[in-house]
């Protein structure tokens, strides 16, 4: 039951109806006994300024920040932390006593899936496919968990350039269309192939990116960040050739965590949130046959 002492906390973007953080997120605050809601909230771009300082005004606890937001976010914080300052993007905002501060809790979902299935990036060869937004968060936790060599491979050189430049400060990072034959021998001594393109999200699913599976390293781990539909085409084509898989469920569970923990000061069951998020996509799936 919510009371006059209810803390507030949600999420914004837009579009946002598809949003399966309430989910998750109300889930856990129910487990854990805390006297929280969470809420979507539609947020079109003319209006951001007015609604995050609303929330600011309302002293919502905190908040996600999804599409289109999470850049453009950034000059309406009063502070960021690490992670969202070398990404340039946020995803996470906390309010104490009407300061707002900026965090990026992507990486930690994509770094702690990988660690639960037993791979660490340290020392590791990475090829990642796109170079888009979602990227931004994957490319800087590859370099935060120290892998020793990084390729991006794309559909549009051009257009990937300046976040190669960008992360280039940090580690030498090979860019490569990936059609290109050089992209291919790359692939051959891979140790962890990601997929951060939107190829194969619902409702194509029958999309992904160009590999040459015969040419990829046997021994590759592959992960695509896409959790609909759960078993992606890319992941699919990596299972037939033997590849230990991960789709995006455990990233975005992961996020989510790291925000619940933020906000609240206590951890949330991861299990509690997975579980809510695929008993979610498991109706919606149903629902779409």
């Amino acid at each position: 039951m919510y009371t006059g002492n209810t803390k507030n906390l949600g999420v914004i973007g837009d579009p946002i109806l598809h949003s399966l953080s309430p989910v998750m997120h109300n889930q856990a605050l129910l487990a854990a006994n805390l006297d929280y809601v969470y809420i979507a909230m539609p947020v079109k771009s003319h209006v951001l300024t007015e609604a995050v300082n609303g929330l600011r005004s309302l002293n919502f606890r905190g908040f996600n920040v999804t599409i289109p937001h999470k850049t453009n976010i950034l000059p309406l914080l009063d502070t960021l932390d690490e992670d969202a300052q070398a990404i340039g993007a946020v995803n996470t905002v906390v309010n104490d006593n009407g300061c707002l501060k900026g965090y990026n809790t992507d990486v930690f979902g994509f770094v702690s899936a990988l660690e639960k299935h037993g791979f660490s990036i340290a020392g590791k060869k990475v090829v990642v496919l796109g170079a888009g937004g979602a990227a931004r968060a994957v490319i800087w936790g590859l370099i935060k968990q120290h892998a020793v060599r990084l390729t991006i491979g794309v559909r549009n050189p051009d257009k990937a350039a300046d976040l190669v430049t960008y992360f280039r400060k940090y580690m030498d990072i090979r860019l490569f269309h990936w059609q290109q034959e050089s992209f291919t021998a790359e692939l051959v001594q891979a140790d962890l192939l990601v997929n951060t393109t939107p190829l194969g999200m619902f409702p194509h699913d029958d999309a992904m990116p160009p590999v040459p599976w015969e040419q990829l390293n046997p021994a590759a781990f592959v992960y695509d960040i896409i959790y609909t539909p759960s078993k992606t085409l890319f992941l699919q084509k990596a299972a037939e050739y033997g590849h230990q898989i991960l789709n995006g469920e455990e990233m975005l569970v992961g996020q989510g965590a790291a925000a619940f923990k933020l906000w609240t000061g206590q951890e949330p069951s991861a299990e509690v949130m997975l579980t809510a998020l695929q008993t979610t996509l498991a109706k919606q799936q149903t629902q779409q046959k």
